[in-house]
């Protein structure tokens, strides 16, 4: 077995790809200059980037896509099939969306209509549901058994590319926004185009899986650490440019750590392999859950592998969605003001920065920290995950009620909360759906219910925030500055967090009983394995 041929080198390089693809969170960066070349107000300026959202989170051709060519590939697979080619489709829309980006913002080009730049934006977001179902169900397709942990790994490192990128934006853009849009066009496009091949779908459980997995995710609680540290001392005492080249170098040296798990892992692998003390086996996965009939004491109907159309036609698909529309959608509308929050409070250049780079941070602890937290629990105490779900969305809430407050610290501490809310959702969400509705159809059915994510995104950046904002700023430069700006539309936002978590409780209380098989299934399997 060729060392490059493995899953684990499949995963490591998942997770170079995810950690320079989450352009979208840092959107804080160059939406004042986006703002100001193309002389938007405040709604307009929520309108292009509700775009952006509905381009990230609108993901159905990229699920169909990725059935058509890459569902039933495996190992080395067909050269003109596989992950790697849904990456590819991802990676031009990312480098012309961009690209026209900057050539707009900086005057290469003249000023473009808003219905251009919300298309050309369109395309800079749809790049990254082509990633994730590439990575995300791939990843699910190699460690079936730990979907939750593995799925929170990748969804992790996607909310922490944020915070890698703005640290290639100190270094490399000279504080100017534009030259930062141009290096998003260039830089991750020649790296995502070296990795993807790498991406491929291996269909085995391995005894030593969960080993390995814990080994990536100590790495990924490493590199969150170090630049929580950077981004504080940044923040508080400055850093020279040498200084920033050397932080960022280590950086690099942490992100290439999980090819050593790589490593690791084959040469265990090989001799478990040569022993047969722990052979690989086919596919026996936590995803493929028993199918329930319909009885007195079982209220919903769940079977293996529903496509799009049977899913859509269950009450659980609508309780996803409704979740979805009050949690990620608030959250990005939250991600989408961030910066124009910040500057209604008066909060310096430096701030700002850091609070786009520290929402990268409690993205990543979300997403990482739900997977991580639901598979533990699921298996050792039976808790589904919708319990996690609903738990997150009232943490969601509560930070939005402390971002309306305006006291100091306030938007440091409710971002905290609302950005591992948030970022709990990604990890949450693609899991329940792979459990409830099956793991082949999975990509297709969680990005129509995604779908939910834009609409909210619109419904409170453009009607609620972008509204209330334009009611009480000025008419000449388009700025208001105070609590009063943005109070009311975060106790909206609040109450519909809310209204998530009471969504995501009924949820909980229509699958305890799947879950509870699902455990036993799991535990049976384990047992069966040892």
């Amino acid at each position: 077995m060729e060392f490059a041929n493995t899953k684990w080198v499949a995963a490591a390089a998942s997770i170079w790809i995810q950690s320079f693809s989450g352009a979208s969170y840092t959107f804080g960066i160059y939406s004042s200059v986006l703002k100001s070349s193309q002389s938007y107000d405040q709604s307009t300026l929520d309108t292009v980037s509700v775009y952006k959202d509905i381009g990230a989170n609108v993901g159905i051709l990229s699920g169909l896509f990725y059935t058509a060519v890459a569902s039933r590939t495996s190992g080395s697979g067909r050269f003109f099939a596989g992950p790697w080619l849904v990456i590819f489709v991802g990676l031009l829309q990312w480098f012309v969306g961009y690209g026209f980006i900057w050539m707009a913002a900086s005057g290469v080009i003249e000023r473009p209509p808003v219905a251009v730049m919300c298309l050309f934006m369109f395309f800079a977001g749809h790049c990254q549901p082509f990633f994730n179902t590439a990575i995300v169900v791939t990843a699910v397709r190699n460690f079936s058994d730990y979907g939750g942990t593995a799925v929170g790994i990748m969804k992790g490192y996607l909310g922490l590319s944020g915070a890698i990128l703005v640290q290639m934006y100190h270094i490399f853009c000279g504080g100017d926004p534009r030259n930062y849009i141009l290096l998003l066009a260039v830089v991750p496009s020649l790296l995502i185009m070296t990795l993807m091949p790498f991406v491929r779908t291996y269909d085995t459980v391995i005894a030593g899986d969960k080993k390995h997995l814990n080994g990536l995710s100590a790495i990924s609680l490493i590199i969150v650490t170090y630049l929580m540290v950077v981004i504080l001392v940044e923040n508080i005492i400055g850093m020279s440019m040498p200084m920033k080249i050397c932080s960022f170098t280590f950086l690099l040296i942490l992100l290439a750590s999980p090819l050593l798990v790589a490593v690791r892992a084959q040469r265990e692998e090989k001799q478990r392999f040569l022993s047969l003390d722990f052979p690989v086996t086919e596919r026996t996965t936590l995803l493929d859950s028993p199918k329930l009939n319909s009885s007195s004491d079982v209220k919903v109907v769940m079977t293996n592998d529903m496509n799009v159309l049977e899913a859509i036609c269950t009450t659980n698909f609508w309780l996803l969605f409704v979740a979805m529309i009050c949690g990620m959608g608030s959250g990005l509308a939250t991600i989408n003001n961030i910066r124009q929050m910040g500057e209604s409070l008066r909060y310096s250049t430096v701030q700002l920065n850091s609070l786009v780079s520290l929402w990268s941070i409690w993205n990543f602890l979300g997403r990482f920290g739900s997977g991580y937290i639901s598979d533990t629990y699921l298996h050792s105490h039976g808790w589904p995950r919708p319990v996690f779900m609903g738990i997150t969305l009232g943490l969601m809430a509560i930070g939005h009620i402390v971002m309306a407050s305006g006291v100091l610290g306030s938007l440091y501490i409710g971002s905290l909360l609302v950005g591992l809310a948030y970022g709990s959702q990604w990890s949450l969400m693609p899991t329940i759906t792979s459990e409830i509705f099956g793991v082949r159809h999975m990509a297709t059915i969680f990005y129509t219910i995604s779908i939910a994510s834009p609409v909210g995104s619109y419904i409170f950046s453009v009607k609620v925030i972008g509204y209330l904002y334009d009611k009480v700023a000025s008419e000449d430069d388009h700025s208001c500055y105070g609590n009063h700006c943005f109070r009311t539309s975060y106790m909206i936002m609040a109450a519909m967090a809310l209204l998530g978590s009471l969504v995501a409780l009924v949820l909980f209380l229509r699958t305890k009983k799947f879950y509870a098989t699902l455990v036993a299934k799991r535990i049976l399997k384990q047992s069966l394995r040892i």
